[in-house]
């Protein structure tokens, strides 16, 4: 059993949870991820490690609450336990020294991203982030960008905080300013990052994303997290989940995410009718 050693809440539908869970803390890097199983005989799900401490052993999860397990998961408290905890899973992003790195995170994609800079932060690279969502109180993780980020910057899509627009507004007037970025890490929904890598496709600027397609087992043996990159079928769960951006099929992977949306809103609604 995992304990809960803290419990935050985000925002209105978003949660972060710090969890003991020793082994994991010990081996996990940037980019890996964990399934969890809120109680005996319950449903798996994958949440990124959005932090970890290895002196304290514990990891960071930070999740959304939209479906019955993570309404599960917001239900318990500190001092709780989590039946199961498994990882790390997938590989570690591969990240080496540069000199100017740009993040952009949308919403919990925040979450990923984070570890990441604070990664490229300590491998001496002067790093610049981009965080978007739908309203101010939707933009995650300020405090903690800010304290590594040499600049922070916020689009909202009413304009409640920064810039009124989407993070492609900002990423198009930094690069018309003249910076000079030698890699952008994208993390956010499917759109976004598309959009994000249309741009820096296009100026030949090297970019990271990461994928949350549909993930049953997490060990590549259900195939149910398969996307195309380069052609080529890979298995999120095992070959990423961060891949090169410019080689994703986004369009395939927009798709496959919305396969069960209708089962997923029927569950939902049954569930609170009781």
């Amino acid at each position: 059993m995992y304990r809960i050693l803290q419990k935050d809440t985000l925002n209105d539908t978003v949660e972060r949870m710090v969890v003991h869970a020793p082994f994991v803390a010990r081996k996990c890097e940037p980019g890996q991820f964990v399934m969890v199983r809120v109680q005996e005989g319950g449903e798996r799900i994958p949440l990124t490690i959005a932090d970890y401490d290895r002196v304290r052993e514990s990891v960071t999860i930070i999740y959304q609450v939209v479906g019955f397990t993570t309404r599960l998961l917001a239900q318990k408290e500190e001092g709780e336990e989590l039946s199961d905890f498994a990882g790390p899973l997938g590989r570690p992003v591969e990240l080496a020294a540069k000199r100017r790195v740009l993040g952009i995170g949308g919403g919990v994609g925040a979450a990923p991203l984070y570890p990441q800079i604070r990664k490229m932060k300590e491998l001496g690279a002067s790093v610049d982030v981009v965080l978007g969502g739908r309203t101010s109180e939707l933009v995650i993780l300020k405090s903690e960008f800010a304290a590594i980020a040499d600049e922070l910057f916020v689009a909202t899509n009413d304009g409640s905080e920064g810039v009124k627009g989407f993070v492609t507004d900002v990423l198009n007037r930094l690069l018309d300013e003249g910076r000079v970025y030698d890699e952008v890490i994208c993390i956010g929904p499917l759109p976004m990052m598309k959009a994000v890598v249309s741009i820096t496709k296009e100026r030949s600027i090297p970019t990271g994303v990461s994928l949350n397609p549909i993930m049953i087992d997490g060990t590549g043996m259900c195939g149910g997290c398969r996307v195309t990159v380069g052609g080529e079928t890979k298995f999120a769960c095992v070959d990423g989940p961060d891949f090169d951006g410019w080689l994703v099929d986004f369009d395939e992977c927009i798709r496959r995410q919305g396969m069960y949306k209708d089962m997923e809103e029927h569950l939902c609604l049954m569930e609170q009718e009781g």
